[in-house]
């Protein structure tokens, strides 16, 4: 739609334009989005039970929203998606600092256009894109930001007393009147500057600098908080809280093949290196186990909660280290492998809040801790543990491995060896791929290699053999063998 072709007041009337309030406005299309079935909210997945409905409901009972969860739960980008249930245009009295409507201004500015030009008052157009403002709220916000201020060169320039109302210097919220505004990490604005918002939510007036200025802001608020927030850095005052229509709880995704496909759709990868580098199902799967495991671990602070962004973050980084791989050899098309993973452990460093105990191990060490844990979850979705297999029929399953390793058998996987090579280096391990066949039933030869990978460091994890970290890679012995090479390199040096 492009923008109407009405430039006045008069013109305006006679269109049968009708005013409504921003909160109806959403209201109004929510319902012909929903009577049509169109999809609202698109490129957020896992909340279309959950989190989706509530949100309608809230709008369509023209509520304030907060929502209420740990960091990277897409908070907001609900909020900025808001912007699309807005009319594609709306008219604003030209020149207004306020996007006053030119049938209920709410300026002295506006009202004075209106009275002095009537129907010929200049009518200009907003874009539903320019009717979103957002604020981060931090600790050093004045009312002032908000709400505004009286401006002394104003009133110098326009040579005006401090009491008369021009003089105002409009802040961010009278600047977003039939927008959508929102501040993020609410509670990490002083409570009294959250006192200051009292009136605008439910009565509308504002007050700048003893100036009781009736305003109704017409403004759908948006609030996002973190739960933890109420306890390290602030808290949402009480009656604020209860000032805002509707808290929807957001959350992390449920199931494993959502994350995926969150972190594939969020992942800067250009086209080139998609083509370029293969990236194994179970390659996927092993990366978002990492934040799963992360989620629930003892030297992570849980309730801090662990973002989506480790998982893209890393997924970017595992692609990375493959083509990395496939530039120092040449190679046209790479395939991740489970070391690549290497290359993830500094997306994880940054991304997780450590307990106490977790500050003593170090953040690089819990990294490789969780990536461990994820090895070992990601094994048990296709393998049994090979600890309970004594007790079983199937005590041999591991045996062909095991006792390749076991008569002296050893397998270096080098972070810069060339496809050809890490294939045949994985299935000179006698039985590994036929083994990793007939559980899975996997045929695919790179998704067989990755698995085979896997189940070599799984085997580590669970203390059937020894993995090695080397200069630029891992090396895979028996246990005993490991042992003994050890004793014998210190007989060596003697």
């Amino acid at each position: 739609m492009s923008q109407p072709a009405i430039h006045t007041l008069g013109e305006l009337k006679k269109a049968g334009y009708r005013y409504q309030s921003i909160k109806d406005e959403l209201r109004n299309n929510l319902m012909k989005a929903l009577q049509n079935k169109q999809q609202l909210f698109e490129g957020i997945w896992g909340y279309e039970d959950t989190v989706i409905p509530d949100l309608e409901r809230a709008i369509l009972s023209r509520h304030n929203i907060n929502l209420l969860g740990l960091r990277g739960q897409a908070k907001t980008r609900l909020a900025r998606q808001m912007v699309h249930l807005l009319d594609e245009y709306v008219p604003v009295v030209d020149g207004s600092e306020i996007n006053d409507d030119p049938f209920a201004p709410l300026s002295a500015y506006a009202r004075e256009q209106v009275q002095k030009h009537g129907d010929e008052t200049p009518v200009s157009w907003l874009h539903r894109s320019r009717r979103y403002a957002e604020k981060l709220a931090t600790p050093d916000v004045s009312v002032a930001d908000l709400i505004g201020d009286s401006d002394p060169i104003k009133a110098a320039n326009l040579r005006l007393p401090y009491s008369d109302e021009r003089t105002i210097h409009f802040g961010l919220i009278p600047r977003a009147n039939r927008c959508i505004f929102v501040i993020n990490e609410l509670p990490d604005l002083q409570a009294r500057i959250q006192v200051a918002l009292f009136n605008i939510l439910q009565e509308g007036d504002i007050q700048i600098r003893g100036f009781n200025v009736r305003m109704p802001l017409d403004i759908q608020f948006v609030f996002t908080a973190n739960p933890e927030d109420y306890t390290n850095r602030g808290s949402i005052v009480t009656p604020l809280k209860d000032r805002i229509g509707s808290q929807i709880i957001t959350h992390y995704p449920a199931d494993i093949s959502i994350s995926q496909q969150i972190t594939r759709q969020e992942a800067q990868i250009d086209e080139e290196t998609r083509k370029r580098v293969y990236v194994p199902e179970y390659a996927s799967r092993l990366l978002e186990k990492i934040s799963i495991c992360a989620r629930d671990n003892e030297y992570v602070d849980t309730k801090s909660g662990v973002s989506a962004r480790l998982s893209i973050t890393a997924y970017e980084n595992l692609v990375s280290a493959a083509e990395r791989r496939a530039i120092l050899n040449n190679e046209k098309n790479v395939s991740v492998r489970v070391t690549d993973f290497m290359g993830v452990l500094p997306a994880i460093t940054g991304k997780v809040e450590l307990v106490y105990e977790g500050e003593q191990e170090g953040p690089a060490l819990v990294a490789q801790h969780l990536l461990g844990k994820a090895i070992q979850s990601e094994f048990l979705e296709y393998f049994p543990l090979p600890d309970k297999l004594k007790k079983k029929s199937d005590t041999g399953m591991y045996d062909p491995v095991l006792q390749w390793f076991s008569k002296g058998g050893s397998i270096d996987l080098l972070l810069e060896m060339k496809e050809e090579e890490y294939g045949r280096a994985i299935q000179s391990v006698p039985g590994l791929t036929d083994l990793v066949k007939k559980q899975t039933g996997e045929k695919s030869l790179r998704e067989l290699l990755f698995l085979g990978e896997l189940m070599l460091h799984s085997l580590a994890e669970y203390s059937k053999l020894t993995k090695t970290k080397l200069v630029k890679g891992f090396s895979f012995k028996d246990t005993f063998n490991a042992v003994f090479d050890l004793n014998n390199l210190g007989t060596d040096n003697q």
